[in-house]
């Protein structure tokens, strides 16, 4: 496969998005919190005066929120003209699909099952690699 990956951890597991989609990673400062928007998304956060929304990688897959992080890192990727910072647990390296993706094996929840295009082997072991519509539309998008 040889796809470029950002290899992450999202909600306890190896996690990849596709490099080619990663504008940059931040670390991301205040989040402004928004009203009435669901819990998946904590709220605008701003990089070179332009503001992103910030997703919950861990709450739209439908686990609990990870504890505040001041070093918390985010993928800002772009979905329709729209900038999204996706908080995930670490981000660590950029590497190679070595294989292609396989369906997703049953034991990893349904918001995984949703959420991922597929499990690759990758330098760090298996990981799930994330379809990025399907994580910013959120857990409601999931139970439709």
């Amino acid at each position: 496969m040889n796809e470029l990956l950002l290899l992450c951890r999202i909600a306890g597991r190896n996690a990849a998005i596709p490099a080619v989609r990663v504008q940059s990673v931040i670390e991301v400062g205040d989040i402004t919190p928004l009203p009435g928007v669901p819990r998946f998304i904590r709220g605008l956060t701003a990089l070179r005066s332009q503001a992103l929304t910030v997703i919950d990688c861990s709450v739209a897959l439908g686990f609990e929120s990870q504890p505040e992080n001041p070093e918390q890192r985010a993928a800002v990727v772009d979905v329709d003209g729209h900038l999204y910072a996706l908080l995930v647990e670490a981000a660590y390296d950029v590497g190679e699909a070595r294989s292609d993706a396989i369906e997703v094996p049953g034991g990893f929840g349904a918001g995984w099952q949703a959420a991922a295009r597929g499990l690759v082997e990758t330098d760090t072991g298996p990981t799930l690699l994330i379809d990025i519509e399907t994580l910013v539309s959120g857990p409601v998008a999931q139970a439709a």
